[in-house]
């Protein structure tokens, strides 16, 4: 069996493991003056007192009172808190669909700029109040294809303690620039071989880390937290959207939740849908590396979704439909509303809402992805105008610029302009077929399952005891009915801390 990194298994310590580990981490919060939201507040922040010093913080300050900007309902300048979380519907006319296609907006989440920050400050959390972190000795450790590990860097900072991010090289150069102007030593900005699909080589990397015992790694791949705090936010925050449209037309269904599966949080919101509206959740992935399609291989370019990997975190078994879509149309679509010429088309040659396609700004790669299968989904199943197909961007255009310009060198090295725009529209919004989409029957599911056995069990030292047990939904029920759990041991180290909220 290949050496493990770390303590992968299924426990989930809701006690207090090491008490010493635990004071010191109560006296350096005390010292940073850090008070920490529970899951229920990120849940629900209109009900949250957050700290009145919060209204003189920027959004994007390594300030603890940003912890409590870590949620779905920030306002469009990530200053204040609004009722519905900020989302676009995206209009017949660009999606060529009668169902509504409703993306919710990462963007609007605090320093980072991407939901992914919610994640990491989950993940880390549990292993403070439980002494299983001690900001003054160990360094986070934060394996990922970019976003969570920008988000781990983050929390690692506020909290006084060095995070480390691990990434593939091939990434894109925003990710980088940001890492280079938050890590406390540039030497934790780890690069590990390959782009995207590279997922086994930043695990390898973790291996030779966790080593050295100051390093705690913090994989969200593996993090049942990471499940958790998505089941518990996200999945409020979509419900809260829902809401809304169903308050304008009472014949609304909530038919499908389609995410990528990354590391496997975010559709953990689609399990809360599930169950509240018997919604199909749909998992994407890229042509390029079909894994749950085809068992595949391969390298692909959507940035932020993984690949080559089952993540253990996946509730595989309560998901219903897989689709694939092709890194082309995500990259093609990132140049067309990236650019003038693109956007002239759109908005005056298609005669599509200049504000719709002005929120594009906040779609990155992988949203991109995530519209283009919900496309799919929508015309797959035949939807029609009261069936509403929600889905998610995780960060925004704005990490993508170098991408961009990637890509219209080689794919339009004499320029771009709206005949260029129209092509691109008519191939990847108004062509796009039904196809690639698997319905997962049991059978299916089983197969996908047991795919993750050769990362879980083989190379990171699963026991098939654990990894068997997440087949059955009851393991998932149990877990989320942990989080209230959390939350009381997160409010009896705020107590201890002593941190003012006024």
């Amino acid at each position: 069996m290949a050496a493990a990194y770390g303590d992968v298994s299924l426990r989930f310590e809701t006690q207090i493991v090491d008490r010493d580990v635990r004071r010191s981490a109560v006296e350096r919060l005390r010292q940073a003056n850090v008070c920490l939201p529970t899951f229920q507040e990120l849940s629900h922040p209109a009900r949250m007192e957050a700290p009145h010093s919060i209204r003189s913080v920027a959004p994007d300050d390594p300030r603890p009172e940003n912890l409590w900007r870590v949620h779905w309902h920030n306002d469009e300048r990530r200053l204040g808190v609004v009722e519905v979380p900020g989302h676009v519907v995206l209009p017949q006319e660009l999606t060529g669909v009668e169902a509504p296609i409703v993306v919710l907006l990462g963007s609007r989440f605090p320093m980072i700029g991407a939901h992914k920050v919610l994640a990491a400050y989950a993940c880390l959390v549990p292993r403070l109040v439980t002494g299983q972190f001690d900001p003054a000795v160990h360094k986070a450790v934060w394996p990922s294809t970019g976003n969570y590990c920008r988000g781990g860097v983050a929390i690692s900072r506020i909290l006084g303690c060095r995070g480390v991010a691990v990434l593939p090289t091939g990434m894109s150069r925003e990710r980088f620039e940001w890492l280079e102007n938050w890590v406390l030593n540039k030497r934790d900005i780890i690069r590990t071989p390959g782009t995207e699909s590279n997922v086994k080589e930043i695990y390898d990397k973790c291996a030779e880390l966790s080593a050295d015992p100051e390093n705690v790694i913090l994989n969200q791949f593996s993090e049942f937290a990471n499940y958790l705090v998505h089941y518990a936010a996200t999945g409020e925050a979509f419900e809260t959207v829902f809401g809304a449209i169903k308050h304008d037309n009472p014949e609304a269904r909530l038919a499908g939740f389609v995410s990528a599966t990354g590391s496997a949080g975010t559709i953990a919101a689609g399990d809360k849908l599930k169950e509240r509206h018997g919604t199909k959740i749909v998992a994407v992935e890229a042509l390029e590396c079909p894994t749950m399609l085809e068992n595949g291989y391969g390298e692909h370019n959507i940035q932020g979704i993984g690949d080559k990997h089952i993540p253990l975190i996946h509730n595989v078994l309560n998901t219903d439909v897989v689709i694939g879509v092709t890194d082309n149309a995500s990259d093609a679509l990132n140049l067309l509303f990236g650019g003038n010429a693109g956007r002239a088309y759109v908005a005056g040659r298609r005669k599509i809402d200049p504000e719709v396609v002005r929120q594009f700004d906040n779609i990155g790669i992988s949203g991109l992805a995530n519209i283009v299968a919900a496309i799919k989904f929508a015309k797959h199943f035949d939807l029609d105008a009261n069936d509403v197909v929600m889905t998610v961007a995780t960060d925004s255009a704005e990490m993508y610029a170098s991408e961009r310009q990637s890509y219209l060198a080689r794919r339009y090295p004499d320029g771009f302009d709206e005949v260029n725009a129209g092509e691109i529209f008519g191939q990847h919004l108004d062509g796009v077929a039904n196809d690639h989409v698997l319905e997962l029957t049991f059978s299916e599911r089983k197969r996908i399952f047991n795919l993750g056995y050769y990362t879980w069990v083989e190379q990171q030292g699963v026991s098939v005891e654990d990894f068997d047990a997440r087949k059955d939904q009851s393991f998932w029920r149990a877990l989320v009915s942990t989080v209230p759990v959390w939350d009381r041991m997160i409010e009896a180290m705020n107590e201890e801390v002593g941190a003012a909220r006024h």
